[in-house]
């Protein structure tokens, strides 16, 4: 690890979790202008999951930050005008279509990789290109079937063909369709000026590690490798060149880094209240989030029903700044369901409802029935707080 310069400024914790607030777009006024492309921007990245409960979480980080924007807007918002990519970041990300450069590192990297999951049939790669080139964009089905079973594994050669062509960049996907990825050709959906793997791998990471500073506002060397899933020694190589300033902040037990822009002016104004997707930049990194919120959370979707603490989707409720609670959200017609409500005491209970009334609005649910609430001593003032704001 590079020798850290001594940091010149000091932040409390409750400053450092106010800064990364505002920098994730959760404190201060929503730029509804921007909207959901601002907030794309502003984030860097917002995963892709296949779980859909109220909505997928590519939805439901941008309604976090804007409130009930549509969800048809939020698709078109994404995907139109060659405004983004999905590319391999934290995870499978929507991207902003700017940071295409960025990623030549990674495309690369896998051209060079040697080993790979999926054999390749001889000529498939080759025929997916010609196939795209003529008739494109296509889904893998269209392009001659994704899967040779039903294991979810178990691919076809084109689909091993466009997915290779995905990771090393000959290959984009300009759209989720129905969940499917819709291909193109990168030179058809990437702009003339973007469209390069001119950037060298130092230059590639010093402008990732820049802007995961910023859309973390601060954070500490693994917080800001993880997002954009970066090797330590990567973010040590590139960090001292990256333009954000080494600080110290109490109680975190570890050097950190902050945008220098995120510390010219003190983080104020609203906070929002809201359900969280467990998937949303704010708290997808845990030990970041027990740091930051002293919130410890997993998603238990893939843990065996019988041994769930909180839920199969429970999603974190954002209140004043703090997480308050966490509700495990299902829809049953018109009724939004709370199958499980976990409550940070008494003061948590308007916050609560709030998150779920609204999110049940956003949904077009028109109710809100609580099955479960650990504290069995809260569900009465919660059922209260729910129907004065269900009328």
């Amino acid at each position: 690890m590079t020798t850290q310069p001594r940091p010149t400024t000091t932040l409390t914790a409750d400053e450092a979790r106010r800064i990364a607030l505002r920098a994730q777009g959760l404190l201060g006024a929503p730029d509804r202008r921007a909207g959901v492309r601002g907030v794309l921007r502003h984030l860097g990245a917002v995963q892709l999951d296949t779980i859909s409960v109220l909505a997928r979480s590519h939805e439901l980080v941008p309604y976090a930050r804007l409130g009930a924007v549509g969800r048809q807007t939020v698709e078109a918002s994404y995907w139109t005008d060659a405004h983004a990519f999905e590319y391999w970041s934290h995870a499978a990300c929507i991207l902003p279509i700017e940071e295409w450069p960025h990623f030549a590192f990674r495309r690369r990297a896998y051209r060079d990789r040697p080993h790979w999951h999926h054999e390749l049939p001889d000529g498939a790669y080759d025929q997916v290109i010609k196939q795209l080139r003529a008739e494109g964009p296509l889904t893998a089905t269209e392009l001659g079937g994704a899967k040779k079973t039903n294991d979810w594994w178990d691919w076809s050669g084109t689909k091993v063909a466009v997915e290779r062509a995905l990771m090393y960049g000959e290959v984009v996907c300009v759209e989720r369709r129905g969940w499917k990825r819709v291909y193109d050709l990168a030179e058809r959906a990437v702009p003339a000026a973007l469209l390069h793997d001119e950037l060298d791998d130092t230059e590639c990471l010093r402008r990732l590690v820049r802007l995961a500073g910023e859309s973390l506002g601060v954070g500490t060397r693994a917080d800001i490798a993880d997002y954009h899933r970066l090797k330590a020694e990567q973010v040590d190589a590139v960090i001292a060149d990256s333009g954000l300033v080494p600080v110290e902040v109490e109680g975190w037990g570890r050097p950190a880094w902050a945008d220098p822009a995120a510390l010219a002016t003190p983080p104020r104004g609203r906070h929002r209240t809201t359900l969280l997707s467990p998937f949303d930049s704010l708290i997808w990194e845990r030990a970041r989030t027990e740091r930051i919120f002293g919130f410890t959370h997993r998603l238990e979707a893939y843990v065996p029903k019988p041994k769930r603490v909180h839920g199969y989707f429970a999603m974190p409720v954002l209140a004043g700044g703090r997480l308050v609670g966490r509700v495990d959200p299902a829809r049953e017609g018109r009724t939004l369901v709370a199958r499980q409500v976990t409550l940070d005491g008494p003061k948590a209970v308007p916050a609560v409802a709030q998150a779920l009334v609204e999110a049940a609005t956003w949904v077009n649910c028109t109710n809100v029935r609580v099955e479960r609430v650990d504290a069995p001593e809260l569900r009465e003032p919660l059922g209260r707080e729910l129907a004065g704001l269900l009328g």
